[in-house]
């Protein structure tokens, strides 16, 4: 290639980078530096052009080819000068999509409900160093809860080394990243902290915070009930164990006081019980023992019974449970279709129209029962005003398997197609004597192995016991779609990082396509 051509190749470039290097200074580095580099680079390689093209500039001032030129910069010019209104009008409107598949960037209906219910403001205080890497994330997930209630929610970060005033009034422990969140002013002023900084964490924190007081919620054991503090042998996993941990850790931050209680000799529930819970008997209940359940549910009790697939609730509780409109069927539940790879693994996203599955439903959570019993909704026997819904049921190719074995198959006699996994009955009791609420609360669920840690992780399966929770104790704003666990989907990056990435991505990129077509146009003009 001639000397020419290539200095108006160079030239090109460099008028190029020349009308570029505002464009980096004020919108998308901000960096001094690299405004000085273009600019400078841009007038070294116009001053090439020069050099070798200095004999024609002459002729080219009065050739057609000039106004082309001229025309080819001018809309090199108006194309940066749009991409600087873009970025402009984006950045003041601050508009954001999350492409997301598990919406990574978007807050949880959870957390908004969380955030349009707090009753006064809330200060968010992080005590991190400024070169802590975890600081930019930190800021943009307060800065999403901010942008949802600009005028309950606010933050600042404080460094722990420079604030020893504020380090010993929260009773901060060094070197660890601690967020504080504050309500109210002087001596009314409340407070939490956490360390481990998600959106669940995060919002978990302020329900503690602005709560008035725990549910209490007694767990009934003396049945072989799954224990709450114990670990758990894992059913047909020999030596392996898992624990109900993770259930409970859920409870307390949403503002339940988990609590075990015996009911033998038919003691009668405490007074203060917001919720009875039965997770997994597996021997009957004794008369004495169901005639306290009776009582508690007739004078406005709630109650949510995980039933165990190989136990047996007996007798007394199976016309308890009819009497709320709910029957238990024999042997496992098993689907052709719908299922993690073995039939008795259930997986569902077959909803009822029921307030505890309508979010569940909207979002198309699936739910995964590892051995599930299948129930019956009665429609006669029932006590005076019991309403009985089917929250969850399988696909159409369900079965009940009564014999089960490593080759299911549904047999002669065995029940077929939608079976129900999940119950909700409601009784209303304004009238009962030595009421507790106005409304009795029974949920059903046909699998109690979805409460163990092994299995909690599952979104699904965690939103539906936690909204059976929020429904039984008539919490509406407990029913709702928890934050999901974002720690394997997100990728931490510091503001040095993002500065990069957004000069690659606003100034590099669209910079070196222009520069690309800029030198094959004038590649060809020359030939």
């Amino acid at each position: 290639m001639k000397a020419a051509n290539l200095g108006r190749i160079l030239g090109g470039l460099g008028l190029l980078l020349l009308l570029s290097s505002p464009f980096t200074l004020f919108v998308t580095s901000g960096s001094t530096a690299l405004f000085v580099i273009k600019a400078v680079l841009g007038l070294v390689l116009v001053a090439v052009y020069f050099a070798t093209n200095f004999q024609r500039l002459g002729q080219f001032a009065s050739r057609r080819s000039s106004f082309f030129f001229g025309s080819s910069a001018l809309m090199v010019l108006l194309a940066l000068l749009g991409l600087g209104a873009i970025n402009y009008i984006a950045h003041a409107r601050n508009q954001r999509w999350d492409l997301t598949e598990r919406k990574v960037f978007t807050l949880s209906p959870q957390t908004v409900s969380v955030l349009q219910g707090l009753r006064e403001p809330v200060r968010a205080l992080a005590f991190i160093a400024p070169q802590h890497p975890a600081r930019e994330a930190l800021r943009a997930t307060f800065e999403r809860y901010r942008i949802e209630a600009p005028e309950r929610f606010s933050y600042a970060f404080e460094d722990p080394q420079r604030r020893p005033d504020l380090t010993k009034k929260y009773s901060l422990s060094g070197g660890q990243t601690t967020v504080v969140l504050v309500r109210g002013e002087g001596a009314n002023e409340a407070h939490t902290s956490l360390n481990v900084i998600s959106e669940q964490d995060l919002t978990n924190a302020l329900l503690q915070l602005t709560q008035a007081g725990n549910q209490r919620v007694y767990f009934v054991t003396g049945h072989g009930e799954w224990p709450l503090e114990r670990e758990i042998p894992r059913p047909g996993q020999q030596g392996r164990t898992t624990s109900l941990s993770e259930l409970r850790r859920q409870l307390t931050q949403e503002g339940y006081a988990p609590r075990e209680l015996n009911l033998g000799g038919g003691m009668p529930v405490p007074r203060d019980a917001a919720l009875l819970v039965v997770a997994g008997a597996k021997a009957p209940f004794n008369p004495p023992e169901v005639e306290s359940l009776r009582e508690y549910l007739a004078a406005g009790g709630r109650m949510i019974y995980f039933a165990e697939v190989y136990g047996e609730p007996g007798p007394e509780l199976r016309k308890l449970f009819a009497e709320y409109g709910v029957g238990f069927d024999p042997g496992v539940v098993a689907d052709a279709q719908f299922n993690g790879g073995s039939p008795y693994l259930i997986v569902s996203l077959f909803f009822g129209e029921h307030e505890i599955s309508r979010l569940l439903r909207q979002r198309q959570l699936n739910i995964e029962l590892p051995t599930a019993r299948g129930l019956t909704v009665l429609g006669e026997g029932l006590a005076p005003g019991v309403r009985v819904e089917s929250v969850l049921r399988t696909s159409p190719y369900g079965w009940e398997e009564s014999t089960p074995d490593e080759n299911p198959a549904p047999g002669e006699g065995e029940r077929t197609g939608q079976i129900p996994l999940v119950t909700a009955s409601s009784r209303a009791t304004a009238d009962a004597g030595n009421k507790r609420f106005d409304e009795s609360r029974l949920v059903v669920v046909g699998d109690s192995e979805l409460l163990f840690d092994s299995n909690w992780g599952h979104e699904g399966n965690r939103n539906l016991v936690m909204n059976a929770f929020g429904w039984a104790t008539h919490q509406s704003d407990k029913v709702t779609i928890r934050p999901p666990d974002r720690a394997t989907s997100s990728l931490t990056l510091d503001a040095a990082l993002l500065g990069r990435i957004r000069f690659l991505a606003t100034d590099v990129l669209p910079l070196s396509l222009l520069g690309v077509g800029l030198a094959i146009w004038l590649s060809r003009r020359n030939k």
